[in-house]
């Protein structure tokens, strides 16, 4: 039994790198949630650090809503390493009602086929959202946070109030880093 708490902590630890003794805490999520205000383009201003985007910069998430009501995602990012740019194409469906603000997300061009939770914990669709993740594996869970804002440089003023969401909620923001957005082309 060990061996597969194992196997799968590093697995699901590919897509998120916080690991934490004990399970996922409890969060609220944005009530009421309106998809379509969520959709168009988004900038990552800080993130907890994940493998799949190790030295990336200039990293944006766009989000469109499909006509079968899921979400086609569009994750692109520039290597500060090699200055490649790459993307990652997913889709997000709705986990129960259409105002919960929980989805599941599925990368079909990964190798494994994993299902990662993304729950917007609050956002106020013009400036800033704040999103999560967690999977519990036994007795450690693997948490992701990102801060993501609609303007590549936000002020201090936007980033404090996407902070008083994670202060509400209880996550730590010791795991946060700021995300590169400097020199970045017109595209990203």
């Amino acid at each position: 039994m060990l061996w597969i708490t194992l196997v799968l902590f590093f697995v699901g630890g590919s897509l998120a790198q916080v690991p934490f003794l004990g399970v996922c805490p409890a969060v609220e999520t944005v009530p009421e949630f309106d998809a379509a205000r969520y959709m168009g383009k988004w900038y990552e201003a800080e993130k907890y650090f994940a493998l799949f985007q190790f030295g990336g910069k200039c990293v944006t998430a766009n989000y469109a809503l499909s006509e079968n009501g899921s979400v086609k995602i569009r994750n692109s990012q520039i290597s500060s390493i090699t200055g490649v740019a790459s993307s990652l194409d997913g889709i997000g469906r709705l986990i129960g009602r259409s105002d919960d603000a929980k989805l599941t997300i599925t990368f079909p061009s990964l190798p494994v086929g994993i299902d990662a939770p993304y729950w917007i914990l609050d956002t106020d669709y013009d400036n800033w959202a704040v999103v999560w993740s967690c999977t519990n594996f036994g007795v450690f869970s693997v948490r992701y946070s990102w801060i993501l804002t609609r303007e590549r440089n936000p002020s201090v003023a936007v980033l404090e109030e996407a902070y008083r969401a994670i202060d509400r909620n209880k996550i730590s923001r010791a795991y946060f880093l700021r995300t590169d957005q400097k020199n970045c082309p017109a595209m990203y």
